[in-house]
């Protein structure tokens, strides 16, 4: 027996919604502010990145969302973005809506009704989750010495 295996359309969430372990995240947001671009040095000792930071909403409140190099000259300010596949992160204890490799930011002919400024989602502050440090290479396997 085969089954239909096409997925039903993502559904759409608002930003009241969204929380640090946000993942799969399709919205739809305008533009209320771009900041200026920074470079970020690369932890690979390649090239700087160019990040800048822009102020979207919904009528339940606002996030930062992170623009990443070519990214950043594509939005401007009053421009109406369904973001698909997006997530959170927490930056310094903040959180941070990115569109990331796997997702799609695109322009969208829908309005959004007016922006609720009055909430910052991105303002609350929030414990980041420590990473456990695992070698990459090898390590202690718990064997005594031969």
């Amino acid at each position: 027996m085969e089954e239909n295996m096409e997925s039903a359309p993502a559904e759409r969430v608002k930003l009241k919604d969204l929380t640090p372990q946000s993942k799969n995240v399709n919205v739809l947001v305008k533009v209320t502010g771009i900041g200026a671009p920074k470079e970020i040095p690369n932890r690979f000792g390649g090239e700087p990145k160019r990040v800048a930071e822009a102020r979207v909403g919904d009528e339940t409140g606002t996030i930062v969302l992170s623009l990443w190099q070519d990214q950043i000259g594509s939005v401007q300010e009053g421009d109406v973005l369904y973001i698909e596949n997006g997530y959170i992160s927490l930056v310094q204890g903040h959180m941070r809506l990115n569109v990331g490799k796997y997702g799609k930011m695109a322009k969208s002919d829908e309005a959004v009704p007016e922006v609720n400024t009055e909430v910052d989602f991105s303002s609350a502050g929030y414990e980041q989750e420590r990473r456990r440090f695992r070698p990459r290479y090898g390590g202690f396997r718990g064997r005594g010495r031969r």
